[in-house]
């Protein structure tokens, strides 16, 4: 097809990290590269125009709360998503599955913690072979979600990359319940499949793989969905109780994906992570983790991370970080950032959240510079 590819660049000499080029209707996403979060069709204290101006090439939108508000049928009369929020680069959109049971789970996302969580306790009232009936959140309407309806939903939206419909079960679940999942989340991957090749509407799809912390499982399902039609691979479900687990799963996993399609690692976007899970062969990645720690004050910096509310930046009449050129750093000082957050300034978060956005754009560039030089 020709408005979805994948273009495998170099792979290094040191490990299983690799440079390509996703291409997509919206343009290129060049890998290894984060994907940052906009729950709500957008990045939280930012609008589009200036996310495109830091060169955020990927960006990810939760259809769970875009059915509920403003509701799909509003993005379509809009002309879809990407002119709803006057997005001009790529969107990926998920399937709503991980809301919906992570809602239920009383884990309510990131993102929406300030909301309390004993609220969404129940909001689940059926799960089936059909799908998942659940109450919303905002009125307390039921709504049956189905592999077939969230891909409809997604068809709606139009984003460049969308996700099936899948069940995630929280941690530390029975193993016989984990695999009874598994094999019910392959079916609907299956249904989610079938219903997006009938209208493919210049769409990629990519299936996600899950099986918790068990090898077998993941093996099952790397296995299972590698024989079917989709245009990349995405790893989710629980990854383990610390980074090293995450990091042996995928040393077991990544290398079961084939070579020559597209993979995603979800929800995964930490410091402490990304080089780890480049290293592995991981071509994107998403996270809430850059965003919300600058909303809490908290900057990246090629020195490690500042604590903007600490006592010393009150006088501190520089930038956050002097090799930086980001919008913030180039007309802002730490200092006036400090009284900002002190003052609870809504213009604080918003720089603060430019200049980590800036910040990753910038280190995913040096990796896969870094990747071209065989140096990672």
């Amino acid at each position: 097809m020709d408005y979805f590819k994948f273009e495998l660049l170099h792979i290094s000499k040191k490990s299983r990290a690799r440079v390509g080029r996703i291409h997509t209707p919206h343009g290129v996403i060049d890998t290894p590269n984060f994907v940052a979060v906009g729950t709500n069709a957008t990045l939280k204290a930012l609008d589009s125009k200036t996310v495109n101006d830091i060169g955020l090439q990927l960006m990810f939108c939760n259809t769970y709360h875009l059915i509920l508000q403003p509701g799909v049928a509003t993005v379509a009369q809009a002309g879809g998503l990407h002119k709803f929020m006057n997005r001009t680069m790529p969107i990926i959109t998920d399937s709503g599955g991980f809301q919906v049971f992570s809602l239920a789970a009383g884990q309510v996302s990131d993102e929406l913690k300030s909301r309390g969580t004993k609220k969404y306790e129940g909001s689940v009232l059926k799960t089936n072979e059909d799908g998942v009936l659940f109450r919303s959140y905002r009125d307390g309407q039921k709504i049956l979600l189905t592999p077939e309806s969230s891909i409809a939903a997604q068809k709606a939206l139009g984003a460049d990359i969308i996700i099936p419909f899948d069940e995630l079960l929280p941690n530390n679940v029975d193993p016989s319940a984990l695999e009874r999942s598994l094999h019910r989340t392959h079916r609907w991957e299956k249904r989610s499949l079938d219903a997006h090749l009938a209208n493919p509407n210049n769409q990629a799809m990519y299936a996600v793989v899950h099986g918790g912390t068990d090898q077998r499982l993941r093996g099952m399902s790397t296995d299972f969905l590698t024989k079917l039609d989709f245009d990349g691979f995405a790893l989710g479900g629980s990854f383990g109780k610390n980074h090293q687990e995450m990091f042996d799963l995928l040393d077991f996993t990544v290398p079961r994906l084939p070579a020559d399609k597209p993979n995603h690692l979800l929800g995964i976007g930490d410091l402490k992570s990304v080089e780890e899970v480049i290293k592995r062969g991981i071509d994107t990645m998403d996270s809430s983790h850059p965003t919300r720690c600058a909303r809490h004050g908290l900057v990246f910096t090629k020195n490690g991370p500042l604590k903007i509310l600490k006592p010393e930046n009150k006088t501190n009449f520089y930038s956050l970080d002097k090799t930086c050129a980001c919008f913030t750093c180039q007309n802002f000082t730490a200092a006036y950032i400090h009284h900002l957050f002190k003052a609870s300034e809504m213009t604080g978060y918003t720089l603060a959240t430019i200049h980590n956005l800036h910040f990753m754009v910038q280190l995913m560039a040096e990796y896969r510079q870094k990747i071209l030089n065989d140096e990672i």
